[in-house]
């Protein structure tokens, strides 16, 4: 039998704190949990006989090397990566004169200014660029591991993959060994995690406090941002609050229109924070915080049946198809807009699984597997009917035990909705 632990609410949240918080995370557990991860790495790397991973996705750079530079601006712009070898080197090509930003990181064993061989930082000297590019990695992987040519890669342009094959290299998909590496959290990391979650927590207080009739959606969900960034996080991944009868269907980004009291407001954090830890919850209240009408309650309620039922369900050494088969039913006239997965997978941003829903979404999309000790995951909810007026989005971020899953938000719900 697995269980569920009902958190309970910080005394803090009655009213907002006008300083950011006092960060409670020591640099030796900062540093444990990024020491965990470069060893989770090196597994992968040895199991998969792979000598090293070269990595372009700036979360993975993130999970490998603890650095970061322009996070978002990298995401699309190939201007730094790593190179992680599984018995070597710990190498970071680093965006101009930015060295000095990793001033300190135990992490890495060397910097080198990388070379942007895309069109933005090469123009028509791509191929050359990149010819520059390949040489290089392929002399390191000689160079360290002369009698293994198998490389992982997270993600890269194909004229350079190409090149990387043309100088002898065996190359493997490294995104799934990152998901796999990035899949099991130390004791270590959750302290990270749950500092992010206590900042995104402060920041939807702060929303809560502040929101009120005639005010857009876009300044009420700037205050999750301000309180993330002055708390030390870096950036939130969507925009996904909607009021009113831009509640249903759900995810629609935030916009300018002017809440109306007695209106539902949903929203989904998405918020990365400080250390780029990921808090990914999900809360609804009306305008106002005037009492809800009748359907709202209705919607609520079942909302909130549905994570609760499902995070009872969780448990290690269970199946994701066995997850997906004893999920919370969804009722007939909620499921054509239902949200699109059960529960995913979150860490350092949104991970490996996503647990696709019985029926037609498990056969078109649905993969097994097992939840494991120590995973983390967020339980996904959205009622809303097609054609709907408004719909109800929850959502909560959980860790995953041997005997049951323990709730990492304490952010309180409507209690008395749900009477």
């Amino acid at each position: 039998m697995s269980s569920y632990i009902h958190p309970e609410p910080h005394n803090e949240y009655i009213t907002r704190s006008d300083q950011p918080l006092q960060n409670p995370v020591s640099a030796d557990t900062h540093q444990a949990a990024c020491s965990y991860r470069l060893q989770r790495v090196r597994q992968q790397l040895l199991a998969s006989d792979c000598a090293a991973m070269l990595l372009y996705d700036p979360v993975n750079i993130r999970y490998a090397t603890d650095s970061s530079n322009m996070q978002v601006w990298t995401l699309h712009n190939f201007a730094r990566y790593a190179l992680v070898f599984a018995e070597g080197p710990v190498i970071l090509w680093e965006f101009h004169n930015c060295e000095h930003l990793q001033d300190g990181n135990q992490q890495i064993d060397e910097i080198r200014t990388a070379l942007n061989w895309s069109y933005f930082g090469a123009g028509n000297r791509i191929q050359e660029k990149a010819q520059q590019w390949a040489t290089e990695i392929s002399q390191l992987l000689h160079q360290h591991s002369p009698d293994n040519q198998r490389l992982a890669v997270d993600k890269a342009e194909f004229e350079g993959l190409d090149l990387l094959r043309e100088a002898g290299l065996t190359l493997v998909e490294g995104h799934s060994l990152m998901e796999e590496a990035r899949r099991i959290k130390s004791a270590d990391e959750l302290e990270l995690m749950r500092w992010t979650i206590r900042v995104c927590e402060q920041g939807i207080q702060r929303m809560h406090d502040e929101q009120r009739p005639g005010m857009t959606e876009n300044e009420l969900w700037a205050w999750l941002h301000f309180e993330n960034i002055r708390n030390g996080g870096e950036w939130i991944e969507t925009r996904l609050l909607a009021s009113g009868p831009r509640t249903n269907p759900w995810m629609q980004e935030s916009s300018n229109r002017v809440m109306q009291a007695g209106e539902i407001i949903s929203f989904d954090t998405d918020l990365i924070g400080p250390y780029g830890y990921c808090a990914d919850i999900s809360r609804a209240w009306t305008v106002g915080h005037v009492a809800p009408t009748t359907e709202q309650r209705r919607l609520y309620q079942l909302a909130h049946a549905q994570v609760m039922h499902n995070s009872g369900l969780l448990k290690a050494g269970l199946s994701y198809r066995e997850f997906s088969e004893q999920a919370w039913p969804i009722p007939e006239p909620f499921y054509p807009n239902r949200y699109c997965c059960v529960v995913h997978g979150v860490g350092l941003a949104d991970e490996f699984p996503a647990v696709a829903h019985q029926g037609e979404d498990w056969r078109s999309a649905g993969y097994n597997g097992h939840f494991e000790e120590n995973m983390v995951v967020c339980v996904e909810s959205y009622i809303g009917e097609r054609g709907g007026e408004e719909g109800i989005k929850l959502e909560q971020q959980v860790l995953i035990t041997r005997d049951g899953c323990v709730p990492l938000s304490s952010y309180p719900w409507q209690e008395d909705w749900l009477r």
